[in-house]
């Protein structure tokens, strides 16, 4: 393809989310009609639902960004390269030992094409990459694996850490990919003296215009860059030179002697699933303990459409999609048994007609425990479904 944009863009997490859909359509738009566009299933490919995440990604790019995309390794010409969820360490071992590294680095190099890599592969683009599996669920020492420095084609030497506000951890330090501060900070000092850590946090995007000289923060956090004893963050808007981020690499400017804040839970804003579920279950209860059925449907009718949103999402953060669905199951069961059939038929219209609809959809996507139990609730509750040809239909038993 002539005149091909050169792109770079790292994510923190969220790649396959809804948070992330107009940072890929806004790349996308950039690369005309028709791109060859690749998905790089590597790191995630020793999983054994390796097909079943490829599938997903496939399908919310196509659904979300408009974009077929084909799965392999056969990135070379690619107009498109994509990368995302499962091992950095698997993912560096796999392509080091063949043409990929060299294809990744190439494509940087000369400013052509986009580049997208998420999550665990956003991990391999610097001099060092993080070994999350073996430190954070093997117990391993803390240690950094040689990176493919895609990055160091910008002059920029850094490590990059995805999922950098991770709080996933409650009680215990999940920022910086899962390593905490104390890690974070021993890695930190291994370092080379004019290399820099770039925080990514989650469902944030870094876009490179690789023949710009410009970056710009996108999503919900922002990034961070930190040397020992200063940081400097780039809020989400951000845009800037690559020169300044150069600077701030080598330890220019920056908040001097500043030390990273308290385990702090993610910024107010509905952003993630897991905080879309909690609102609309805390909606839910509000609306029962004001006796309005019909905001309580709503409620759970919401959340059913958010579900349908994020059932996309490869790699899902605290609160994820099958989370959802145990509540969506446990909110219908209650509103099911809500139906008083002291009532007559068009008082309990309003509740049981839209509840009917919410069980062909789950039904249809395959829910078909969720659609069960909201029959067995209205039924408890009074109201007999009866499936027919023409659709469901219902009645009250006296």
């Amino acid at each position: 393809m002539q005149d091909r944009p050169g792109v770079l863009v790292l994510m923190g997490s969220g790649e396959t989310s809804p948070t992330m859909v107009e940072v890929h359509r806004s790349v996308v738009r950039r690369l005309g009609d028709g791109p060859r566009a690749v998905l790089l299933d590597t790191p995630y490919a020793f999983q054994e639902n390796a097909a079943d995440i490829s599938s997903r990604a496939r399908r919310y790019f196509a659904r979300s960004v408009g974009l077929d995309v084909e799965v392999g390794t056969a990135i070379a010409g690619a107009d498109w390269v994509f990368s995302g969820p499962g091992s950095p360490t698997f993912a560096l071992d796999r392509w080091t030992a063949t043409p990929v590294a060299a294809e990744l680095r190439g494509r940087v190099r000369a400013r052509d094409g986009a580049t997208v890599l998420a999550s665990a592969a956003a991990c391999t683009a610097g001099i060092a990459a993080v070994p999350v599996y073996e430190v954070y669920k093997v117990g391993a020492e803390p240690h950094w694996r040689e990176g493919l420095d895609l990055l160091g084609v910008l002059g920029l030497r850094v490590a990059v850490i995805p999922h950098y506000d991770n709080a996933e951890g409650g009680t215990h330090d999940t920022r910086y990919c899962y390593l905490g501060e104390r890690r974070l900070a021993f890695l930190e000092r291994l370092l080379p003296p004019d290399a820099a850590v770039l925080g990514i946090d989650e469902h944030t995007a870094v876009v490179f215009d690789l023949r710009a000289e410009s970056l710009q923060v996108a999503g919900r956090g922002g990034l961070t860059v930190r040397r020992p004893g200063s940081q400097t963050v780039l809020p989400a808007g951000t845009v800037a030179g690559l020169a300044e981020l150069r600077r701030l690499v080598r330890g220019g400017g920056g908040s001097s002697g500043a030390s990273p804040g308290p385990v702090v839970p993610p910024e107010a804003g509905h952003v993630t699933l897991g905080e879309l579920t909690r609102a609309c279950e805390q909606r839910f209860g509000a609306a029962l303990g004001e006796h309005n059925t019909a905001e309580a449907t709503q409620a759970v009718l919401d959340l059913e459409a958010e579900i349908t949103k994020w059932a996309a999402d490869t790699e899902e953060d605290e609160g994820g999609v099958d989370e959802a669905r145990e509540i969506l199951r446990h909110l219908v069961t209650r509103l099911g048994r809500l139906a008083d059939t002291s009532e007559p038929r068009d008082r309990l219209a309003p509740l049981v007609e839209p509840l009917l609809a919410l069980r062909e959809r789950l039904r249809e996507q395959g829910a078909y425990d969720s659609a069960d139990a909201l029959r067995e609730a209205l039924a408890a509750g009074g109201v007999s479904i009866e499936d027919g040809p023409d659709g469901p239909r219902w009645t009250v038993r006296g």
